[in-house]
């Protein structure tokens, strides 16, 4: 009787575990997900902008024309990274609720099947037969469409990525990674004007390269060399366009 009690009573402590653990990697993962967006916008805006005023400074145009090509390419790119961030992360919304709809009809159709479901991943993870059916029972008894969404899609029924937010952190950040080129062909006088931008373009996307690959736990240095030669392609190839043309 001793070890039963014992036994329910780690289950019980193993189960509460489990939803606290739930909660929170979900709002990690919506921090992430704005995260994800920032770094992205920034990125794109250094390489983007940087690409179009050296182009444009590369045939000779004047500072009227330069000062308007930055503007341009700027909120061009930022309504454009927001608006598309705001369209993945509401269709990843909908196909998160369309698989809450989902869960809600298999628990009330098919409770057992969920519940075996569940039990079996349990039983995956190492616990014994009487374990897993008991953190199993309890946690599908307590909050049964939340426990098997994670299980099964890994999503959380009380949270939902926030459009909004990615959109606005992409558009912010776009805005922000475009500064640089843009004060830089400012504020840099001829002949160095090019070259100061372009130096300045390589640190800015060494730094959002080592930084995305940081999140996603990837190789550093190899990420922030292949963002680097990405931006160094974009601004030659826009540059020897924009000297023919010029």
């Amino acid at each position: 009787m001793k070890g039963k009690t014992v036994m329910l009573h780690v289950a019980t402590n193993l189960a509460t575990h489990v939803r606290i653990q739930l909660k929170k990697n979900f709002h990690l993962s919506e921090r992430l997900n704005i995260l994800r967006a920032a770094v992205l916008g920034a990125n794109d805006g250094i390489i983007s902008t940087a690409g179009v005023v050296v182009g444009v400074a590369g045939a000779h145009q004047s500072q009227f024309a330069l000062m308007l090509a930055r503007i341009s390419a700027m909120f061009a790119g930022a309504f454009s990274m927001g608006g598309g961030e705001f369209v993945s992360v509401s269709a990843q919304r909908d196909i998160q609720r369309a698989t809450k709809q989902r869960q809600e009809t298999a628990l009330n159709f098919n409770y057992e099947h969920e519940f075996a479901i569940l039990k079996q991943s349990y039983l995956d993870q190492g616990l014994s037969a009487e374990l897993a059916e008991k953190v199993a029972r309890e946690l599908i008894t307590k909050d049964g469409l939340n426990v098997t969404l994670k299980n099964k899609y890994n999503l959380d029924v009380h949270e939902y990525f926030n459009p909004w937010h990615a959109a606005l952190s992409s558009f912010c950040s776009f805005i922000i990674g475009a500064l640089l080129p843009f004060l830089m062909i400012v504020f840099i006088p001829y002949p160095e004007k090019i070259s100061f931008t372009v130096g300045a373009v390589i640190c800015a996307l060494f730094l959002t390269g080592y930084t995305s690959a940081s999140m996603g736990n990837a190789a550093r240095l190899k990420a922030a060399i292949r963002n680097v030669c990405i931006g160094m392609l974009t601004m030659g190839i826009t540059y020897l366009i924009g000297g023919l043309i010029g």
